[in-house]
């Protein structure tokens, strides 16, 4: 897993970056663009573009990989581990976040998907019925246990160092929010009981609109509401503290709901999914941070002129980490040509907190 002595090395080792690049993440530092993996065809070729740009961002100062299981079929996940173990860096420099919650194919997408997943999952016992939401989500205990150890295999590391339940608000398209909560407990303490054991270091909850939406949205979770869950969840195992550590949440120039939506009770009143994570010490690692590509040739006018870069991509980039509250900005690398320009967005600083707040005004 990552360390802090080798996390540290690797920021002293790559200290032409901008001062404010590495970033705290528990007793360790990250870079503050980490790789993103969604994207792309399952096909070998597509393997071998993502290993090469996984390596060469990973060896120029990039040490954040975020993937998960369903992405490109488990390929996503067998590539990072290739890739993390072919790099010229110590894998302790590496952080390495994986997600569990969709069920994932093999390799490819089935001829027949109902089929699959009856016979892996439902058949098997690791999924019961009442818990598979729209046929592909579970959150459920034992199946998270599962998944867990899949990701281990698939990544080839003994130790996930930030594992997150993957879009929990997919469940309540057929469950009450009551019954997510309860079910999110429980898998919490799955997940306490794995990091005790040493398999993950952190976990976390990643989303697409639960954390950023308005609260009587049909999507919405509280933060506060899962915080204590993850609370309990400790106690119950008998964790000192909880390992709940991070969230992960869409945010870019069009995408800035996580900021400015304010939906989350906090000590003073209502906050920003952003202000009551930096409050309550979650780490949060944005995704979309160029929305899939759309802002890698059109940041808005007024907005780019503000932000440093030479491309629309890396202006876009320091938008999405200049946020308050933001450990790591994740960007989709499936080119060795856009890692090189993903690394160098980390050579400008990004904006400062009056200066971001302005982009608003």
């Amino acid at each position: 897993m990552a360390t802090r002595e080798a996390t540290w090395a690797y920021r002293d080792d790559h200290d032409e970056f901008a001062r404010t690049f590495y970033r705290r993440f528990g007793d360790g530092v990250v870079s503050s663009i980490g790789i993103g993996t969604y994207l792309g065809d399952p096909t070998d070729e597509r393997d071998a573009s993502y290993h090469d740009a996984i390596v060469t961002a990973l060896e120029s100062g990039i040490n954040v990989v975020d993937t998960a299981i369903n992405y490109r079929h488990q390929r996503s996940e067998r590539v990072v581990g290739d890739a993390v173990a072919d790099a010229e860096v110590d894998r302790e420099a590496i952080a390495v976040a994986t997600k569990g919650g969709f069920v994932p194919f093999d390799g490819e997408r089935p001829a027949d998907p109902g089929a699959f997943v009856q016979s892996e999952y439902l058949d098997t016992g690791i999924v019961d019925r009442d818990d598979l939401v729209a046929g592909q989500h579970c959150i459920a205990p034992d199946y998270i246990d599962d998944q867990v150890d899949r990701s281990l295999t698939n990544l080839g590391l003994d130790t996930i160092d930030l594992y997150y339940v993957h879009n929990p608000e997919t469940q309540l398209k057929s469950k009450s929010r009551e019954a997510v909560y309860d079910q999110l407990e429980a898998t919490f303490e799955q997940l306490e009981e794995r990091a005790a054991a040493g398999d993950i270091e952190h976990y976390g909850v990643a989303t697409w609109e639960a954390f950023r939406v308005a609260a009587d949205h049909d999507s919405y979770l509280s933060l506060p509401e899962i915080v204590e869950r993850a609370r309990a969840a400790a106690e119950t195992v008998g964790n000192a503290a909880t390992h709940l550590r991070a969230i992960q949440l869409p945010f870019n120039v069009a995408m800035a709901d996580a900021f400015t939506v304010e939906s989350h009770d906090g000590a003073e009143g209502p906050q920003s999914a952003l202000w009551f994570a930096h409050e309550a010490g979650l780490d949060v690692f944005t995704s979309a941070s160029i929305m899939q590509g759309q802002l890698a040739t059109a940041v808005p006018d007024e907005v780019a002129a503000k932000l440093s870069g030479e491309t629309s991509a890396q202006r876009a980039i320091n938008f999405a980490r200049s946020a308050p509250g933001v450990t790591c900005s994740l960007v989709g690398t499936g080119s060795v040509e856009h890692a090189e320009e993903n690394v160098d967005a980390g050579r400008y600083e990004p904006l400062g907190a009056d200066a971001f707040d302005a982009v608003f005004e």
